[in-house]
């Protein structure tokens, strides 16, 4: 009642949890891709942007216009203006001479022809590097443009502020440990990180094994990079050898999934609890009702034996009443003999009584002596049979009990004309069961073969023979095996696998009750043994009865 219960129940929650933690995960990381994603065109965006202003300047002003008195701190105030990310700006001529400068450091006239910045930007046209220290010595970055002119080229160049940039980055939020920052070809952090662990300018530990997943385009990762899970989106951005990353630990982005387990497993464990507790009384409740059912049952077992054996005092009524009979005939005639030998023995007062008178008086008082025992004896049996006793197991000798059981029969198989012939073998072991219970068997089985016989060969001919021997059964233990056999008419082939049955009888309505059998079935089940038959139709039955021999007395 608790196990099978909690199968389905078990599955249900595993399927639960199974598809709710799917569903969370995916979901997880689709919302992890889609802020990499929305925040990448954002950077790309602003870097753009700053591209477009510097290429603006270019087409807005000549060479000569820039280089005019005030005129880059103009430029330089007005693109300050349009973005709160330009530190400052300066103007280069193709041999890299820092020709103008707009800002709060000492940069102007110097020389920048072997900067890499420079030589790319010289290169490509266009140029954002990566985050350096240059001649100011402070972690920055720059954008940079060329314009060729009249045959005459020249660089724009804008420092992008780090820290705007650095915020700009780093202004997702997801949970309690969500941070964005930016990782350049080599791994080294562009931005620092929110935790804090990594610094700017600080190779990231974890990039070796980002590229790794990355390159097996897995946009979406887990890593472990100092022991503490984390899931990992990462990006190129466009244009740019820059890694956008957006990590979140494991803990974090699972936290409702860990408040979901915890729910299910207290959901779980109260519902497991509510079940062992409802499968407890519910089976507390119907071991109580089969310890009631048995009881009755046992009740209506001993009633139904009771039955059973009144029917059989019922049917043997007339045999014991004939044989009662027969010894109340010999002593009316004894008593009519010692009436008329008293007669005889004082005919007048002076007679002298005859020796041989004196001698049959006291045959006559001994002959009533024995017909009242013989009497005696059969109206006990009959008290005994009947008799309501307690089911009590002892141990029965076959040899002693089965003589006493056909005591019961003998005359009235006699006035049948049926011979009863019994072979117990002298080493025949004990067995263990009821008396009164084993008398109502032996009884059951001689009459049911009396019957048989009667009906097949009428007043003359009819034999019962009942054995006991010692046999093994096929695992060697030692067995008591009892046979009731007969040369009677035999069962039907279509009710031998009937006659076991409660209330099935071939007898004549009012001659049996159909309950005999199955009653004998149960007793014999009742002391551990089995009960068999073997029966052919017109040449007798065979019953035969194997109980387990008495520990004492098996060999």
């Amino acid at each position: 009642m608790t196990f099978f219960p909690m199968i389905p129940f078990i599955i249900v929650l595993g399927i639960s949890f199974y598809f709710f933690s799917s569903t969370l995960d995916k979901s997880t990381q689709a919302s992890l891709e889609r802020i990499l994603t929305d925040h990448r065109k954002m950077i790309e965006s602003f870097l753009l942007e700053r591209k477009s202003d510097l290429e603006l300047i270019t087409r807005a002003y000549t060479f000569q216009d820039i280089m005019a008195e005030g005129a880059i701190g103009t430029i330089c105030h007005s693109l300050q203006e349009r973005s709160a990310a330009f530190v400052d700006l300066g103007l280069f001529d193709e041999t890299g001479n820092h020709l103008k400068y707009s800002g709060s450091f000492a940069l102007a006239g110097k020389r920048y022809t072997q900067e890499p910045w420079f030589q790319k930007t010289m290169l490509r046209g266009f140029y954002i590097s990566d985050i350096f220290l240059g001649y100011r010595n402070i972690p920055h970055f720059v954008v940079a443009v060329r314009r060729t002119e009249n045959n005459k080229t020249w660089v724009l160049r804008a420092t992008i502020d780090t820290v705007f940039f650095d915020s700009m980055v780093s202004g997702v939020r997801m949970g309690k440990t969500g941070e964005a920052y930016i990782l350049n070809h080599e791994g080294v952090a562009q931005t620092a990180r929110r935790s804090g662990d990594i610094a700017l300018l600080d190779k990231d530990p974890a990039f070796g094994w980002m590229q790794n997943q990355f390159s097996a385009n897995q946009q979406t990762f887990q890593l472990s990079p100092k022991g503490q899970p984390f899931l990992y989106a990462v990006s190129k951005l466009a244009n740019k050898s820059w890694y956008l990353v957006v990590r979140q630990e494991k803990h974090d982005v699972y936290r409702a999934l860990y408040s979901a387990v915890l729910i299910c497993v207290g959901i779980a464990i109260s519902g497991l609890a509510a079940l062992v507790v409802l499968a407890y009384f519910t089976s507390e409740t119907i071991c109580r009702r089969m310890e009631r059912l048995d009881e009755e049952k046992e009740q209506l077992g001993s009633q139904l034996i009771r039955a059973v054996q009144l029917a059989e005092i019922g049917e043997m009524a007339a045999g014991f009443a004939h044989e009662i009979n027969n010894p109340l005939q010999i002593i009316k005639s004894e008593y009519a003999l010692i009436k008329i030998l008293m007669e005889e023995l004082y005919p007048g007062k002076d007679t002298v009584p005859d020796p041989q008178t004196f001698n049959d008086i006291r045959e006559s008082v001994d002959q009533i002596h024995k017909q009242v025992e013989r009497c005696h004896e059969i109206t006990s049996a009959i008290l005994k049979f009947g008799r309501k006793k307690e089911v009590k197991h002892t141990t029965l000798d076959p040899g002693t009990v089965i003589p006493e059981i056909l005591k019961l029969v003998e005359n009235s198989a006699r006035t049948s004309g049926v011979e009863i012939l019994t072979r117990i073998e002298e080493n025949v072991p004990s067995f263990m069961g009821d008396p009164g219970r084993f008398q109502q068997v032996m009884l059951n089985l001689v009459n049911n073969a009396m019957h048989a016989v009667t009906n097949q060969h009428g007043a003359q001919g009819g034999r019962i023979e009942i054995s006991a021997a010692q046999t093994r059964d096929n695992e060697g233990q030692t067995m008591v095996n009892i046979q009731v056999k007969d040369n009677g008419c035999g069962i039907a082939p279509e009710h031998m696998d009937k006659i076991f049955s409660p209330f099935f009888t071939t007898k004549a309505v009012g001659k049996g009750t159909g309950l005999g059998l199955s009653v004998c079935f149960g007793i014999i089940e009742s002391f551990g043994g089995t009960m068999s038959v073997d029966s052919r139709p017109g040449e007798g039955t065979v019953f035969s009865i194997q109980l387990a021999a008495h520990e004492n007395q098996s060999s």
